[in-house]
């Protein structure tokens, strides 16, 4: 898996930087490693030279091997917290992901809608029956 770290112009984005959100965010993903190809993560100034108290700006995005990439934003005053609760979200929007394709790849169909071969054979005697009569 692959991690990308991009930076607007009013963040200055060094090997260090993308060392430091690899590093916070790899213990939530990492369990979803192998079904992941990449994680994209953006860093934002919101106000630019301004500051305030939801300045900073982070979106992650995983791309999902066979699927849609799943994206999450966080907000906050400094970019650490914008990071690591971006990480959070992601988080737990990869196990709401993983766990729904799991419990639609474990679940079978309805017992209505299956059909014993006994069952099947019997419609196709049926059936033989019929285009033999006409």
């Amino acid at each position: 898996m692959q991690v990308l770290v991009n930076s607007d112009h009013h963040i200055t984005s060094s090997e260090s930087v993308a060392q430091r959100v690899e590093a916070i965010l790899m213990p939530s993903v990492d369990r979803f490693a192998d079904r992941l190809t990449r994680v994209e993560v953006h860093l934002n100034d919101v106000n630019g030279p301004k500051h305030g108290e939801r300045d900073k700006r982070v979106t992650m995005e995983a791309r999902v091997a066979g699927r849609a990439p799943v994206a999450v934003t966080n907000e906050a005053a400094s970019l650490l917290e914008a990071i690591e609760g971006a990480s959070k979200k992601l988080e737990r929007a990869l196990e709401h992901t993983f766990g729904r394709l799991e419990a639609t790849a474990q679940k079978g169909p309805a017992d209505e809608d299956t059909v014993t071969l006994e069952a099947l054979t019997e419609v196709e005697l049926r059936e033989l029956e019929k285009r033999g009569r006409h």
